[in-house]
């Protein structure tokens, strides 16, 4: 977005825009303020409800509505937050941490007493994560569809995947990557290096200079490994799809049954992604890409969601896992392991060893489960 853009789209010079916004920073960050404003009003639909299930409901019934109404050009656009890192505007971050306690208030009452603040954190973060997550999959349905993906979306978030029969019971995977043995300015440290940054900043903000800076060395060296910046990037995605599909192979050969696989595989990936070392790219990071990037990355997380989807459909056939929507299911596994890279900033006391009780565990389980 640039202001010229901007201007162009409203048939004026660029001093028109300059006029109320002085720069495109302060005009992002009122389409943020504004985003966030739209979702606090969204919030206090859901607080009208008599308990945690039900202001659950009626705030996921909202959001989607929300959305069916913009697509159908009746109500105004929200701008995604996967920028918001980069810009690190103080108000905006206020604001934004203001809505997230909004939001967490809607858990707290009888069916979640007794949970701890992280463990409450924890569960607020993961509902916040995948609403933000739904604007990446609801392409595929069409709105008059809507009202019947929120209640397929509450159902998992109330009450989760697991059967009743079933016992949370992941069993502990092997490493999921291998200690480098290279020279300190070697390809995987420049990977985890850039990992972090995009992860931190955005796209934008990780650039070759702060890479190189975060490794103590020159973008001489730098330009040894890659030849550009987005060549990089796609080494950094390609890198995140070795460990993603290495863990599901490691847990098929471990796991008894569906729901085993399913949750070792998660539990494996967020504690990886938690511990910060060598973390998975987040896939918000597609949004701030080059266009003519995005759509190879784009089909490979897809197809890292449809083998998740397939794992599901193993699970409700065997009976592990109760009967839902696989592909929801699925791109909602994809939205919690994502957001692990942000967990602790929500919920402090959160630590890679328990974060399967306290985020992983409460997905599968429901976010009305008694578990803390």
């Amino acid at each position: 977005m640039t202001l010229a853009d901007v201007a162009a789209r409203l048939d004026l010079v660029p001093t028109g825009v300059v006029y109320y916004f002085k720069n495109k920073e302060d005009l992002a960050a009122a389409c943020f303020l504004d985003g966030i404003g739209r979702f606090k009003e969204l919030a206090a639909i859901g607080e009208t409800g008599e308990s945690v299930r039900e202001r659950l409901k009626l705030f996921l019934d909202a959001y989607f509505d929300y959305r069916r109404r913009m697509l159908l050009g009746e109500a105004d656009a929200i701008a995604t937050f996967n920028d918001v890192r980069g810009l690190n505007h103080a108000p905006v971050n206020a604001a934004f941490v203001d809505m997230f306690r909004k939001i967490r208030s809607l858990l707290a009452g009888p069916e979640t007493h007794g949970l701890s603040w992280p463990s409450l954190g924890a569960r607020a973060h993961l509902l916040i994560s995948e609403v933000l997550w739904a604007v990446v999959w609801l392409h595929r349905y069409d709105p008059d569809d809507f009202a019947r993906v929120s209640h397929r979306v509450h159902s998992i978030m109330a009450d989760g995947l697991l059967a009743p029969d079933s016992a949370w019971n992941p069993v502990a995977l092997p490493s999921l990557i291998a200690e480098s043995q290279e020279t300190e300015a070697s390809k995987e440290l420049f990977l985890r290096a850039a990992t972090q940054l995009i992860n931190e900043q955005g796209y934008l903000g990780a650039s070759v200079e702060k890479i190189s800076a975060r490794l103590n060395v020159t973008k001489g060296a730098f330009y040894h490994h890659h030849e550009t910046k987005d060549e990089l990037v796609v080494a950094c995605f390609e890198r995140t799809f070795d460990v993603m599909r290495r863990a599901i192979r490691q847990a098929e050969a471990a796991s008894g049954d569906g729901f085993q696989t399913l949750a070792t595989v998660a539990t494996a990936l967020v504690e990886y992604q938690m511990t910060g070392n060598a973390p998975l790219l987040r896939a918000s990071a597609l949004s701030s890409a080059p266009e003519a990037l995005r759509p190879q990355l784009v089909a490979k997380f897809d197809r890292i969601s449809d083998r998740f989807a397939s794992l599901i459909s193993d699970g409700v056939a065997d009976g592990s896992l109760r009967p839902i929507d696989v592909n929801i299911a699925a791109q909602m596994l994809t939205a919690m392991i994502n957001a692990a890279a942000e967990l602790q900033n929500w919920a402090q006391g959160v630590t890679p060893h328990t974060a399967a009780a306290l985020y992983v565990r409460p997905f599968f389980e429901g976010l009305l489960s008694r578990q803390a």
